[in-house]
């Protein structure tokens, strides 16, 4: 039998590797080299370079990264252990002492401005809107429980079996062309949107393709209709433009397009959740509908509708999507989705279908902040799709989540009572709960929030100059147990009785 030799250079090694850029030898210089290691790896020790516990190379790999022999980089490391700096131990290599190295002093260091006064206002008011995603009734959280796991992961594995050279390639920036294809037909099916695959653009999220359409579309000063109340994180994009946005209320029929002729005929654009308002929940009427294309052809502006659950409805009363309409207004919409919501929040992949006018300018821009979602996941969404799993999944969830919401519902009564008037609403994965007259939303969800429980104030989803309107809490309920939900409900009801008494 023949035996091959090891490659020793190929055998990994232990310990932080950027340890060499530390130490700069000179040896011209007058200090021994052991002298200048132990000064480094001394001085990056006590300003915290290397915090406590952390493991240096093994001195064999430092001597041979270093150029010098072991035994230059064994006097370093002696001289570090005497100070106490560094401990030898037994089977863990030599690590920085948790005691060894004074706490950093803070850098004096006080800028007169950090933000700008746009991007501090926007933050500002996107403070109550952007929930942890992990604490009770966080929004938008679909049901991750149900979500088939293993499906995906079989997706997965054949994808890097079958073609893994495929999945490391970029792409132009527009998307993976096949999941292109896939959202061409599943928006045909599902919201009766006519498109070809080139005119999708696949994005990291709808925000991120809202962010775009509003560097592309406004300039500052011009005018953009938002729905009052509407999708706060949504309007801050739009606002840190620099654009005027008019906030134009919404009633049993959706947005008000009479007011906004009045108030803002000239308006450049207009954000509108036409399937399910968001946060109130109403379908956009097809009266409204049509009147609000009919402006936006006459006006010579561009409609960004935002679909984020037009495929949740529990009354089964699908309506198709504005894009979709036989108006030649409807070629000025931007159609904006994500599956997001759908199937789960880490895959972060959504899609705009884009008038034809404004796909390559879109293509620049997301090349500009953002080269492209990941090849790999944009591949497995594409199996998943092509497959029929997602459309087997969108069914599944919908019983599911009309299930969940009756559940939700009888809990709230049953937990709350008069604290919290709740009722069913027909889409989405949250509910709106209104609270007593008098009682502080945002009070309430500040302190629910230190104990735990995520909810939105629904007075953040409103503009700031707008009026007194009754208090609200958004409560998502799709991704949560009951026994979860039990236990938020308790500690929401303890806070509401304390803001109320206070």
């Amino acid at each position: 039998m023949t035996t091959l030799p090891i490659d020793r250079s190929a055998t990994p090694r232990r310990g932080p590797r950027t340890v060499p850029l530390l130490i700069p030898l000179d040896p011209d210089d007058d200090v021994p080299q052991y002298r200048q290691i132990y000064l480094s790896l001394r001085r990056a020790i006590l300003e915290r370079t290397f915090r406590a516990g952390a493991r240096l190379p093994a001195s064999r790999v430092l001597a041979d990264d270093l150029g010098v022999s072991r035994t230059t980089v064994l006097g370093a490391y002696a001289e570090l252990a005497a100070e106490g700096l560094i401990i030898a131990r037994a089977g863990a290599g030599t690590v920085v002492a948790t005691h060894g190295a004074p706490t950093r002093e803070p850098l004096d260091f006080s800028p007169s401005r950090i933000l700008s006064e746009r991007a501090a206002t926007h933050l500002a008011r996107s403070a109550d809107v952007l929930p942890c995603p992990t604490r009770s009734f966080a929004l938008a959280l679909p049901a991750l429980d149900a979500f088939p796991v293993r499906t995906w992961a079989r997706l997965g594995g054949r994808r890097w079996r079958v073609s893994p050279y495929e999945l490391l390639r970029a792409d132009d920036g527009q998307g993976y062309a096949p999941l292109r294809s896939a959202i061409a037909e599943h928006v045909l099916l599902a919201r009766g949107v006519h498109c070809a695959a080139n005119q999708i653009v696949v994005t990291s999220g709808a925000l991120q393709a809202i962010d775009i359409i509003a560097r592309l579309l406004l300039d500052a000063g011009e005018t953009a209709w938002f729905e009052e109340p509407g999708y706060r994180p949504a309007r801050g994009l739009f606002e840190a433009t620099g654009a005027r946005v008019v906030s134009v209320p919404v009633d049993d029929e959706g947005l008000d397009v009479a007011f906004g002729r009045r108030h803002a005929p000239e308006a450049r654009l207009a954000f509108v959740t036409p399937a399910y308002q968001a946060p109130l929940g109403m379908t956009m009427s097809a009266r409204r509908r049509l009147d609000l294309l009919v402006w936006a052809q006459a006006a010579d502006a561009w409609i960004v509708e935002d679909d984020h659950a037009g495929q949740f409805r529990y009354d089964k009363s699908l309506t198709p999507a504005l894009r979709a309409l036989a108006h030649p207004g409807a070629r000025r919409v931007i159609h904006v989705g994500s599956f997001t919501e759908t199937l789960f929040p880490a895959l972060r992949i959504g899609y705009a279908v884009l008038p034809i006018e404004l796909l390559e300018r879109f293509v620049m821009a997301r090349r500009s902040v953002d080269r492209q979602s990941p090849t790999a996941e944009q591949a497995v969404l594409t199996d998943f799709i092509v497959g029929g799993h997602f459309a087997r999944h969108l069914r599944r969830m919908r019983m599911l989540y009309g299930e969940r919401q009756h559940a939700f519902i009888r809990l709230v009564h049953r937990e709350l009572g008069d604290l919290l008037r709740i009722a069913p609403m027909p889409a989405g994965l949250h509910l709106i709960g209104w609270l007593p007259p008098g009682v502080c939303d945002k009070c309430v969800a500040r302190e629910a929030g230190r104990r735990g429980v995520e909810v939105v104030p629904l007075s953040a989803m409103r503009d700031a100059s707008s009026a007194a309107h009754p208090q609200g809490l958004m409560l998502g309920y799709a991704g949560f147990s009951a026994t979860v939900a039990r236990k938020g409900l308790a500690r929401l009801a303890e806070v509401i009785h304390r803001v109320a008494a206070a």
